[in-house]
């Protein structure tokens, strides 16, 4: 007789704690549920006792998902530039420059800075090959950076006044810009995509130089070290000055 009340009430026990767990989960599972609108044959079932965000084994990520519309818009913006003239860019004083009105001309396109050890020898020749070629076809645009040992740290109007003072730069120069990284300035986004340096598409350093033609084309890139002078040939060949 003890031994069957026992196991009489072993049973009761059994059959209280699982109706308590069926309990239990039924009380749980439809607030997830009615907490969710995601609820669909696609999604992944819920767990009970586990809080997480419903996700479909065939569903992308939402960094996934993020990363492809970025990569769709930047690639469709990008597409739709062909050249040089299709942009528009700040001047030192704020304003919108289209580059379209540079058509016609052979660029060089450099990122400057103040306090470098190539600034000396870069804004002295920059300045001599400017006086040399404005009058025949030939221009410099200036991209102020300060992304390379915090080497440009000026306004925008300590910049021009260095520039100007010190080495009578006449070519415009215009509002200072990154050129590598997520806020790069369009324009060198452009010109390192139509050319590659030697050691990846970034800028390396100070004084990066690209040679553009009469209709927009980047056609040559300079590392920083490589003097302005020496491009000379390389401007006179696209001028077609001898």
């Amino acid at each position: 007789m003890l031994c069957s009340s026992v196991l009489s009430r072993c049973r009761l026990i059994s059959v209280s704690a699982i109706s308590a767990s069926l309990s239990l989960c039924n009380n749980r599972v439809p607030l997830r549920r009615r907490n969710s609108s995601l609820a669909s044959p696609g999604f992944s079932r819920l767990v009970p006792g586990r809080v997480g965000v419903l996700r479909s084994a065939s569903a992308p990520s939402v960094f996934a998902v993020k990363s492809s519309l970025y990569s769709s818009t930047a690639g469709s913006e990008m597409a739709e530039k062909t050249s040089i003239h299709d942009f528009t860019v700040k001047d030192a004083r704020g304003n919108d420059v289209d580059l379209s009105t540079y058509k016609g001309k052979v660029l060089l396109i450099v990122n400057v800075a103040s306090q470098c050890g190539l600034t000396n020898s870069n804004y002295t020749e920059l300045s001599q090959l400017y006086e040399k070629y404005k009058d025949k076809g030939f221009e410099i645009l200036a991209f102020p950076c300060n992304q390379f040992g915090g080497q440009e740290p000026g306004t925008n109007e300590q910049i021009m006044e260095f520039a100007c003072t010190r080495f009578k730069a006449e070519y415009p120069i215009f509002d200072k810009v990154d050129v590598n990284g997520q806020n790069a300035a369009p324009i060198y986004k452009f010109l390192k995509s139509s050319k590659g340096g030697l050691f990846g598409d970034g800028i390396k350093w100070n004084f990066a130089k690209f040679l553009v033609d009469q209709n927009g084309n980047v056609v040559d890139r300079y590392a920083p070290t490589t003097s302005p002078l020496s491009i000379e040939k390389d401007i006179k060949k696209l001028l077609g000055t001898s």
